[in-house]
């Protein structure tokens, strides 16, 4: 795991010590991404910097790496699970290597099987390949997003990086549709927040020619395809599957470790994962106030499957005091308040460990959340005449927001692909017109999801969510705030159940075979019975349970006040109407924590990128903004 930063001007240019010195500045602000070893690559065209986090080869990984005399360079971020497998079939064909790095073996794809390389790749990626030969720059994002890859396009050049810090100048715009957006979605989706900083789509690669456009094309998307199988062999299939996967994920030479909440998904890992590392380490967090803590429940899951449980408790201080440089590490605002507690844990597993496993993903892939039981919940609406659902839709929005039953009747008097954005959804189109200076009847989240709906209109109601929330939620929220937390401290942080082998199995699933037996995940919790604890089973899903509603209510409501009072954001936010949520949520009268709480962290990253208020340290880099 890694960081890597990359340019190519369009005109040949001799790089002089001061263009490198500089570059090397911005490459160093990847130092917590790879404290082990730099290493730079520069010609007439391309500039090549890197941070490296040595996890295989130590002795040997080097980047930026070469192949076939020189003529194609690469830098290359992630894990590739099955290179050694795709290494034997390059020996096969011929080919020779010096190393024993994923690095080295996925040039020497690139230069058999040219960009139908990436498909065959199993693991998380952000890749460059330079062919100095032909002057042209390749590159592409894993399936999933796990692995960031940002771009920045300005005149004469280009340049990309594995985060969005390093491409900034002193002085950038916010691009006020993905501000609308994020108020929404609680993250920004599809891009940045920032005007000409865009990220490189999840299953994409581009190409790169100076002087010319950059091409963006799709080599991979997910879909689903549901095929009927007796449960019983679904449940056998679907445990062979993950536990080829865990093992995959296992292929390390430094210590490995896992993150184990009280939940199902990161019990599977830790169950799978001891049965090949019996002295498995696990990580858990928690905090003080009742009911929002599972620690008590990972150290049960950890004495029963008798492997080590570390364990830390956060306070609401520490809490508040972290965010700042945790919104410096994040690049682009998150609102999701459990990147809080990831980055404590992240912390102090990497006191013990180089890399963890966790659960991400299983939600999205078995259909764990909550709210896939909708439909079903819902479906008594279907048998309603179009004209009576439309009169009762009208009534329920004429109700007052706090009457019985006046959400229930709107959501299932709407179509799905009207009301549903994914996991999350924090300000309606109509409340963010309340209190944002700058609007656009133009702007609407269903811009973001209505193509996605389009793809997935095929499907089951559930299917639909799932394949909403694989393409926004999962890549925008869960894998950013995974990916960048982590590498905080840097950790790196492997997701068993997103592999291309285990997604492969899930997207055949009959929706029926996830929401059943009045649970979620229904096929993936049996298919663990016996192996996972069975105090895990059917508990209700937490996550991350992070207190930010008692808090806003109490120890952090002063600090709330303050910064909205002293954030120099009145240009974008009409902040009297935020102070008004936050004295009704303080006195009881509806909970707007959510909603308070993705204002004050746009707030917080704009004191930082913006206003620069805060000078932090990240390592031995300090986390300026690049003078570009």
């Amino acid at each position: 795991m890694c960081g890597f930063l990359g340019e190519l001007t369009d005109f040949p240019k001799t790089i002089n010590e001061q263009d490198k010195l500089r570059f090397y500045e911005r490459n160093n602000l990847l130092y917590h991404r790879g404290p082990d070893e730099e290493g730079f690559y520069f010609d007439e065209h391309v500039s090549l910097g890197f941070r490296r986090l040595s996890i295989i080869d130590l002795e040997s990984g080097s980047q930026p790496a070469s192949y076939d005399s020189e003529r194609y360079w690469i830098v290359f971020n992630g894990e590739i699970y099955n290179f050694l497998y795709l290494k034997s079939q390059l020996v096969d064909k011929g080919y020779s290597f010096s190393t024993s790095s994923e690095a080295e073996v996925i040039a020497a794809m690139f230069t058999h099987w040219h960009v139908n390389m990436f498909s065959y790749l199993r693991g998380m990626f952000a890749i460059l390949i330079w062919d100095k030969d032909e002057k042209e720059l390749y590159g592409a994002r894993d399936f999933f997003g796990i692995k960031p890859l940002y771009y920045k396009e300005e005149v004469e050049r280009i340049t990309f990086s594995s985060e969005k810090k390093t491409l900034m100048a002193e002085k950038e715009n916010i691009n006020k549709e993905a501000l609308h957006h994020y108020m929404s979605f609680q993250y920004v989706p599809e891009h940045t927040l920032t005007a000409n900083i865009c990220t490189l789509a999840p299953g994409c690669y581009f190409k790169k020619i100076p002087g010319k456009p950059i091409v963006i094309l799709k080599y991979w998307e997910p879909s689903f395809q549901p095929v009927y199988r007796e449960k019983t062999e679904w449940q056998t299939l679907i445990k062979e599957t993950l536990f080829s996967s865990v093992h995959a994920h296992l292929q390390s030479d430094v210590p490995i470790g896992s993150f184990l909440s009280g939940g199902v998904d990161s019990a599977i890992i830790a169950s799978i994962a001891k049965e090949f590392k019996p002295d498995l380490t696990t990580f858990s967090i928690g905090f003080e106030i009742p009911g929002y803590s599972e620690l008590d429940v990972a150290r049960e899951t950890a004495e029963k499957l008798k492997i080590k449980n570390k364990r830390y408790t956060i306070s609401a201080n520490e809490f508040a005091e972290s965010i700042p440089k945790i919104m410096w590490h994040m690049d682009d605002p998150l609102a999701d308040p459990s990147c809080v507690p990831l980055y404590f844990l992240a912390k102090e597993a990497r006191k013990h460990v180089k890399v963890v496993l966790s659960g991400e993903g299983a939600d999205e892939l078995f259909g764990g959340y909550n709210i896939y039981r909708e439909p079903s919940s819902l479906k008594l609406f279907n048998y309603c005449p179009a004209v009576l659902r439309d009169l009762l839709n009208q009534a329920a929005k004429a109700l007052p927001d706090r009457m019985k039953g006046k959400n229930f009747i709107e959501r299932g008097t709407t179509p799905l692909a009207e009301r549903y954005i994914g996991n999350a959804k924090m300000f309606e189109e109509h409340e963010k017109r309340l209190f944002l200076r700058n609007t656009s009847d133009d702007w609407n989240y269903q811009t973001v999801t209505r193509p996605l709906f389009e793809k997935a209109k095929h499907l089951h109601p559930v299917q639909q969510m799932q394949a909403i929330d694989i393409q926004t939620w999962l890549r925008g929220d869960i894998l950013l705030k995974a990916d960048k937390m982590t590498m905080a401290h840097s950790l790196e942080l492997r997701v068993p159940f997103l592999d291309k082998e285990v997604f492969d199995v899930a997207r055949k699933l009959i929706f029926n075979l996830t929401i059943a037996n009045k649970t979620t995940k229904s096929i993936l919790r049996d298919s663990f019975r016996g192996i996972v604890p069975d105090h895990v089973y059917d508990r209700k899903k937490l996550g991350f349970p992070v207190p930010i509603r008692h808090w806003l209510k109490h120890e952090l409501f002063d600090w709330a006040v303050h910064l909205i009072k002293n954030s120099q954001t009145e240009r974008y936010i009409d902040k009297s109407y935020i102070l008004s949520l936050l004295e009704a949520h303080a006195l009881n009268k509806a909970d707007y924590s959510r909603k308070i709480w993705t204002v004050l962290i746009f707030m917080i990253w704009h004191n930082v990128y913006m206003e620069n208020k805060y000078p932090l340290e990240s390592t031995q880099a300090q986390p300026v903004l690049a003078s570009v």
